[in-house]
């Protein structure tokens, strides 16, 4: 019988949740873990669902890939984006490579994973679908007979929202269907099966602050204290249900794309640019606004920032945009001055923020795509970035864009355990989020591609 591998991504897993505080409360995660190896996953340049999901099934980083975030700047535009989507992956995926080989995949959820994919097998797209009414599967066949036996496929929740009481109906529901149908589809023929569940990344984002008693808005004794850790117990539970569905020669993998942890506030980075010179409003924008409803007087910018769980930073360069007004030959010395600036930046207490500042170029060799000039991330992550601008104040208490109490954080989790003991048990310690593709394509005794940025973890 040949080798089959099973992969439970679960997004935002931390370990200091999964490996430390609810262990004990996890019997099945944990039995993965006693019985196999398990370590610290460290995630992608930005540690964000697009690109971490993208390189860990690829084994490329998000240089290679072009993938920098959800959103991206059109060339030569102030404003406008475009979104990537599934077509934006253009290097092979695990089960592009064992495709090849004649072997069968599920994938289920994985970012970015709309429009569906033509595979060697079934295919259902991720939370990045616009909508149940679309195509979603493959082979399209699949989207009637999925939605016959459990209803419209539900791609995820309205998460930043102060009805928590109806998001945690609303997380159950989707959790269960989502399960639900990754059981049904278990009972196909299939070699490698990969499904990610959005909701453990979204009730962190809905609940962390009260639930994580060094957050600064942690009330004790609060009606939501438990919703995190129950819903942990949950999947738990229904990852146990999966595993009475495979036999002894299937491999489990348990990871997620990067961790989670409290958020301090939200840094509102374009006053602090305006109040530094690099900006300039025409007038005075209301609290609130997003920046590309400010009225921005671009002859007389240097910079502006994108909002996000990390800083997107772009120069006014005299030549590739419209209103361009720092020199070529000043953009190396102007991208300078801005690291120095940024670094120095402290809270509103007046603590030093241990802010990150990298240029693409320093992070990755290859540069695809439309990456920004420079990578801000505030405070190590614990600050995401205000996209919006009118506050009076560089920082905000919570987040711009409605509830959420959490930012990611660099490591994620990775266990595997194989049966037949290939791996052993043992701690890993810190691998990297490149590493997952390779160590799958050994399990099924396939060549990895020598531009992977990871290695096989079996040959250690």
């Amino acid at each position: 019988m040949s080798r089959k591998v099973l992969l439970i991504g679960l997004d935002a897993a931390p370990p200091k949740l999964v490996f430390e505080k609810f262990r004990k409360d996890l019997p099945n995660i944990s039995k993965l873990i006693q019985d196999g190896a398990y370590a610290r996953m460290r995630s992608t340049h930005p540690p964000i669902t697009i690109p971490a999901w993208a390189a860990m099934v690829t084994g490329k980083n998000p240089g290679k890939l072009g993938m920098y975030g959800f959103r991206h700047r059109k060339k030569g535009a102030y404003n406008d984006f475009y979104i990537v989507s599934s077509l934006s992956v253009k290097e092979p995926a695990i089960w592009d490579i064992i495709g090849e080989q004649g072997l069968r995949s599920v994938v289920i959820s994985v970012p970015p994973g709309y429009p569906p994919k033509k595979i060697n097998g079934f295919w259902i797209s991720c939370f990045i679908t616009p909508g149940p009414e679309k195509e979603y599967t493959y082979p399209p066949q699949l989207k009637q007979e999925i939605e016959s036996k459990f209803g419209p496929f539900i791609f995820d929740v309205v998460f930043r929202t102060e009805k928590r009481r109806e998001l945690i109906k609303n997380l159950y529901k989707m959790t269960e269907q989502h399960f639900d149908i990754v059981e049904y589809l278990m009972r196909e023929k299939w070699d490698f099966f990969m499904f990610v569940e959005i909701g453990v990344d979204r009730v962190q984002h809905a609940f962390w602050k009260f639930f994580d008693k060094e957050h600064h808005l942690y009330t004790p004794g609060n009606e939501f204290e438990n919703v995190i850790p129950d819903y942990y117990k949950y999947i738990d539970q229904r990852i146990g249900r999966i595993l009475n569905l495979i036999d002894d020669e299937t491999v489990v993998i348990v990871a997620s794309d990067h961790g989670a942890k409290r958020m301090k506030g939200a840094f509102v980075i374009n006053e602090w640019l305006a109040d530094q010179g690099y900006l300039e409003f025409r007038k005075e924008p209301e609290p609130g606004t997003d920046l590309a409803k400010a009225e921005i007087n671009w002859d007389q910018t240097i910079a502006w920032g994108w909002g996000g769980y990390y800083a997107r930073v772009f120069i006014n360069l005299k030549g590739r945009e419209p209103h361009g007004v720092v020199k070529e030959e000043d953009f190396e010395d102007m991208r300078e001055q801005l690291i120095n600036d940024f670094k120095k930046i402290r809270d509103q207490n007046g603590n030093e923020m241990d802010n990150k500042v990298y240029r693409p170029q320093e992070l990755f060799p290859v540069l695809n795509g439309d990456p920004p000039d420079l990578f801000v991330y505030f405070d190590d992550l614990y600050w995401r970035s205000a996209g919006t601008v009118g506050y009076g104040t560089y920082y905000l208490p919570e987040n711009d864009k409605g509830p959420d109490d959490a930012v990611h954080d660099w490591d994620g989790i990775l266990i595997i355990y194989d049966p037949q003991e290939t791996i052993g048990k043992r701690n890993l310690g810190e691998v990297s989020i490149f590493d997952v593709a390779p160590t799958i394509l050994d399990f099924f005794g396939i060549k990895f591609e020598n531009d992977m940025d990871g290695r096989s973890l079996l040959g250690d």
